[in-house]
Order: structure tokens, then sequence, then C-alpha cells
């Protein structure tokens, strides 16, 4: 079977040339450290404590940090594929956890139907949404709801990914029907609504 160096040239450098892999643009970005913010690295275990809270991650082994002049740098760990694909990524998450411990993170969401709402008692959400049972929701450590009236409802926290977890939980009950716009929505989410269409009227019938 004879094969053409010239494509297989073209193949190799297209699906898994090393040498030809591109470094992450946003991993490059250094992070600033605010004031009142202490970043403490160990290994790959970066925690970051400022005015709001305390976050702790581990990352995989490919991604390396450093606290240098005020900023913190993040790089891949080693020259493999995984790595330069990761601390990119690893950058976004630990930018995050700096925002996160200074001004914090929020999602609002609405709730919509007759009879719809939400009690907050301690640390559980009780929700009536329609069915013959309440449902209660227990919030996790690290998240406050304030709830305004029975409609509405702020999901705070300083961890991002968190905030957004538990306002998907919430709206994951009853998510909003596409017809009359009944059910839990978070604000900021696009919501597709259908078309109701209406038959024409039927000619009445008399009978003699």
């Amino acid at each position: 079977m004879l094969v053409d160096k010239k494509l297989a040239a073209k193949s190799f450098v297209k699906f898994g040339n090393p040498g030809d892999i591109k470094m992450s643009r946003i991993g490059k970005l250094p992070i600033a450290i605010p004031e009142k913010v202490q970043v403490n690295v160990e290994g790959t275990t970066i925690s970051v404590e400022g005015p709001k809270g305390k976050l702790v991650k581990d990352f995989p082994t490919g991604v390396a940090f450093e606290v240098v002049d005020g900023v913190i740098q993040v790089s891949p760990g080693n020259k493999s594929r995984f790595a330069n694909a990761m601390y990119g990524t690893a950058r976004s998450i630990v930018n995050g956890m700096v925002e996160g411990v200074v001004n914090g993170f929020s999602k609002d969401i609405e709730i919509n139907g007759v009879g719809f709402g939400g009690v907050l008692k301690g640390s559980v959400l009780t929700l009536k949404l329609g069915f013959s049972h309440e449902i209660l929701y227990e919030v996790p450590e690290g998240i406050t709801l304030i709830l305004d009236g029975t409609t509405k409802i702020k999901v705070t926290g300083t961890d991002k990914q968190l905030v957004g977890q538990v306002a998907a939980s919430i709206k994951s009950y009853y998510p909003v029907e596409p017809y009359k716009g009944k059910g839990v929505t978070i604000v900021g989410e696009f919501v597709r609504l259908s078309l109701i269409h209406i038959s024409e009227p039927t000619r009445p019938l008399y009978i003699s």
C-alpha cells in the first residue's frame, strides 16, 4: 500500500504534532491580587481568602501556580497536550475565586404561576410548585438565599460554580414551560415561548 508522504505530513500536523500546540491566550494573563486578599499555593492546591470568605481548590498535576509581585501566574506543569489545554481553564477558575472572595456572585430566580412560591426557614427552602406536595431544598453551606416576597429569590455566594449549581437545582424542580411561561426561571436566561395556535371559530349549529 503506497502512502502519500505529503498528505501524511499534513495529517500529522493537523491531528497531533506536539510542536504545533498553541498556548492559551487566557492562561498567559496574570491575575492581580487585590488588597485584603491572601493567596496560598501548596503544589496544585490553591487557597484564596478575602473579605467575603475563603475558597480552596485542587487542580490536576498538569497545572502550575506561582505568586510573584502581587500577581498569580498560571502555567502548564509539563509539555503534555492535557497541560496546555487545562491551564487556561485553571486560570479562569482562579480568577473567579479571587473575584468571589472580594465581590461575590449572585443569580436571580423568578417563580411564575398561580399559587407558586417559596418560603425560607433556616437553611431549608420550601417550594410550592403546583404539585400535591411541597418541595424541601436544603441550602448548601456557603450559599445565602434572599427572598423578595415569595416569587423572587436571589442566590449569593463566593463560589461561582456553586451559585450556578444551586440556581440550576431550584430551576430543575419546575423549568418554565413554553406556553404560558409558568415555572421557575433564572433571570437573564433566554426562554423560548411557543405560539398558541387558535383554530378558526366554527359556525354554530342550529337545529330546527
